[in-house]
């Protein structure tokens, strides 16, 4: 019994060890990973970050680009330090705040490397490099950060900054670390994926100080980072600033489409900011400046402001889906009755051209009641219901009361009131064309945005189709990764035969002198298409509304303005309109006496 005891006991001893051998075998020869590890104390993974990829406008002008930055990294087991006065003084930081950041490396981790201090310029990396070798635990990685060679643009563009704590829950591929940087917003959010690139690694040597003394294994395990892809935006640079320069102290909205292609030619915000205030270092600091500021600079009016009721441009929506439905003709006359609804301008009895040209309420009125009161059913009440179903089924395909699906975060719906919105506020079979009226002339509860309206101007001028508005051209140089939907021709439920005559308008609109509420936008050699909007404000003054396109034939530029509290359409936004065509078709203004009156920004004349 002894014997069989001795010999189980010498069975276990000796599988145990061929256990222990072939693990030992398999880390010390197969498993490189693990044989890395046990040279930990000698060696240290390095990331290589990727150049992330530039921005440009349309004609290859370079609008974002790269500025190299450094970044001290600290592995906290590894931090000797017996003074740290020096140390604080090398980066310029107190004592308090020393402790501070070891505190955060620490909770992060004792022994994998964090940010320590971020974003050092290559200025300053280079008054400290000599110096920063004696201090074991830390040591640098090199990064770029953005810079912005004009301050335009900032909320299409958007920003970058460090990955927060909900980021890195979210991210579910594990790719980003603490202290990389990701796009926030705006182009640089969208395209993520394609900007940031694909991250290196390299192993190297280094000495007890963590002086790097070379490559580990000859860089055997290194990888070598890829750059992130170009973009080239569909933007025109001149146009942008222009554009910027007029909206200069005012608070709106210019949003400039190529109508045959989509592509977004300027889109301004206004007021903004300084695109640089939110890089480097000051990023957090700067960020609560802009964001405290009460003319809300962050605020992307263009794809957000979508509370702007539409005014009398929507009267061109009106006309194209009472022509589509038969419920009027462009002969068709209304008597210009001001007793019903307030009208402006010395006329009485137009047609639908003359209606447009003089933007008559009572018209518009009378049309949009023909629209929803078709006598589809008995009820009055009933019939209203049913109209205006079909009513709403027709703005859909004009993109309005849904996102247009702008390549840009966070753009928004506006607002197309509906029958359970009524039937809610009312009660069912409660309300009719009379209670909801000031739908008409693009008042009461609708709301879009200036991406909306350009969009709308786009469509006429196309005759009844638009394509997604996009502001990326170009990815890597390939037309081919741009999404297909900004490729894609969307048709209006309106025929294109029914919109010769809203085209008609709008150039009377523009063309007929002082007579048409768009004078200021004519231009002598080329012929513009406009309509303009005032905007009810119950707050203060109203907005100031304008959509164009030129030329009347072949268009090459659809415009969207909307000026804030300047008072009727014919005066900002008509101007600053006009202006934009200019300066895009000609490249230079020769209307100066209309571009002072804009940039003056007095429009009570």
């Amino acid at each position: 019994m002894f014997k069989e005891r001795k010999v189980i006991i010498q069975s276990v001893v000796i599988f145990v060890g061929i256990i222990l051998l072939t693990r030992l075998f398999h880390l010390q020869i197969i498993d490189e990973t693990s044989r890395l590890a046990a040279d930990n104390n000698s060696r240290r993974k390095f990331v290589e970050y990727p150049y992330r990829g530039l921005i440009y406008d349309r004609n290859g002008e370079i609008i974002v680009y790269n500025k190299p930055v450094y970044d001290i990294m600290v592995v906290p087991s590894e931090v000797d330090m017996e003074d740290t006065t020096k140390f604080c003084s090398l980066l310029d930081i107190d004592k308090q705040n020393f402790i501070e950041r070891m505190s955060e490396a620490k909770h992060y981790s004792y022994v994998k490397p964090s940010v320590f201090y971020s974003q050092m310029s290559n200025e300053e990396f280079a008054r400290i490099q000599d110096r920063f070798s004696e201090y074991s635990g830390f040591y640098v990685t090199p990064k770029t950060n953005r810079y912005y060679p004009y301050s335009g643009m900032a909320n299409a563009l958007g920003y970058i900054g460090e990955v927060t704590p909900g980021i890195l829950k979210r991210d579910t591929t594990s790719y980003y670390k603490s202290g990389d940087l990701i796009g926030i917003s705006g182009l640089e959010s969208k395209y993520e994926d394609a900007l940031r690139g694909k991250r290196g690694v390299s192993y190297k040597m280094i000495n007890v100080h963590g002086v790097v003394k070379g490559k580990y294994k000859e860089g055997k395990s290194d990888t070598i980072p890829e750059p992130g892809l170009n973009i080239t935006t569909t933007i025109d640079s001149e146009l942008q600033k222009y554009g910027e320069k007029l909206m200069d102290g005012k608070i709106g909205s210019v949003v400039a489409i190529e109508p045959a292609t989509g592509e977004i030619l300027s889109i301004v915000s206004a007021p903004s900011y300084n695109p640089n205030l939110l890089t480097g270092r000051e990023f957090s600091k700067n960020y609560s400046l802009i964001n405290s500021d009460t003319t809300k600079p962050l605020y992307n009016r263009p794809i957000q402001a979508d509370q702007y009721p539409p005014g009398s441009i929507f009267k061109m929506i009106q006309a194209l889906i009472a022509l589509e439905e038969g419920v009027i003709s462009p002969q068709t006359r209304v008597v210009c009755n001001r007793s019903i609804i307030n009208c402006h301008g010395p006329h009485s009895y137009e047609d639908l051209r003359g209606a447009i040209k003089h933007s008559c309420n009572p018209y518009f009125y009378e049309t949009f009641k023909r629209i929803i009161q078709q006598g589809e059913v008995n009820s009055f009440n009933a019939d209203a219901a049913v109209g205006l179903e079909g009513w709403i089924e027709h703005l859909k395909t004009f993109g309005l009361g849904q996102r247009l699906g702008i390549d840009l975060p966070n753009e928004r719906t506006g607002v197309v009131p509906t029958v359970s919105l009524y039937n809610r506020i009312y009660g069912e079979g409660s309300w009719n064309f009379f209670t909801v009226y000031s739908l008409s002339i693009g008042q009461g509860e609708l709301g879009v945005s200036p991406l909306q309206m350009a969009n709308l101007s786009a469509i006429i001028a196309n005759r009844g189709f638009y394509i997604t508005p996009h502001l990326v051209k170009e990815i890597g140089g390939s037309r081919e990764l741009v999404p297909e939907k900004y490729k894609k021709k969307n048709y209006t439920s309106v025929s294109p035969d029914k919109y010769g005559v809203v085209v008609d308008a709008m150039d009377a609109v523009v063309n007929s002198g002082w007579s048409g509420t768009g004078a200021r936008a004519h231009i002598d050699d080329i012929v513009v298409c406009g309509k303009t909007g005032t905007a009810q404000n119950p707050h203060g003054e109203d907005h100031s509304v304008f959509i164009a396109f030129a030329p009347k034939d072949n268009p090459k530029i659809a415009v969207s303005v909307y000026v804030e509290n300047a008072g009727q359409g014919a005066r900002a936004a008509a101007s600053i309109a006009g202006l934009m065509i200019e300066k895009y078709l000609k490249g230079e203004i020769e209307r100066k006496h209309i571009e002072d009156y804009a940039l003056e920004g007095d429009f009570i004349y």
